[in-house]
C-alpha cells in the first residue's frame, strides 16, 4: 500500500477551518483499510503521543509499532471523526468507531477526542483520551 501520507501537501499548517476539515477527513480515510506507512509518514519525526492512558512515547518507530499493534487488534476498523475546531496550529477533532477485538473475537465500540498539534503540515503532539467497551454493553464506567 502507498504511503500516502496525512502531511498536508504544501508541507504548511491547515490554516482554515476548512483545510482543517478536509485534513481531518483524510487521516480518517487512512484507517480504512489500515495504512500505517500514510498515518505515521503524517508526524514529525519527533512526535510526542500521549495516547489513552498508555505510558507517553516519542518518535515515528514508536508510532509504527504502536499502530502496527493496533491494526493487529482492530479487526474491520470502521472510523468516523469529525473536527472539532481549529486554534493556531492545534486541531481538535471527535471520532467514533467499530472494530472486531483480534485477540477475542468480541464486537467493540469506541469514541474519544483528539488534540492534534501540527509543524509544517504534519502531526508533532498527538493527545488522546477515549473510552471503549465491548457492543451491547453498558457503560464501563459504571455509573448508568
Amino acid at each position: 500500500m502507498s504511503a500516502q501520507a496525512l502531511r498536508n501537501p504544501a508541507g504548511r499548517n491547515p490554516r482554515t477551518d476548512e483545510e482543517a476539515r478536509a485534513f481531518v477527513k483524510h487521516v480518517e480515510s487512512l484507517f480504512m483499510p489500515w495504512n500505517v506507512e500514510g498515518i505515521v509518514a503524517g508526524f514529525t519525526d519527533d512526535c510526542v503521543v500521549r495516547f489513552g492512558d498508555l505510558p507517553e512515547f516519542t518518535g515515528r518507530v514508536a508510532l509504527e509499532r504502536f499502530f502496527r499493534a493496533r491494526a493487529a487488534r482492530q479487526k474491520g476498523y470502521r472510523l468516523r471523526k469529525e473536527f472539532r475546531t481549529l486554534a493556531n496550529d492545534t486541531i481538535a477533532n471527535y471520532w467514533e468507531g467499530e472494530w472486531e477485538d483480534g485477540a477475542t473475537g468480541a464486537r467493540m465500540s469506541g469514541r474519544g477526542v483528539e488534540i492534534w498539534a501540527m509543524r509544517e503540515g504534519r502531526i508533532a503532539v498527538w493527545e488522546a483520551a477515549f473510552n471503549f467497551k465491548p457492543e451491547g454493553q453498558g457503560s464501563a464506567m459504571g455509573i448508568v
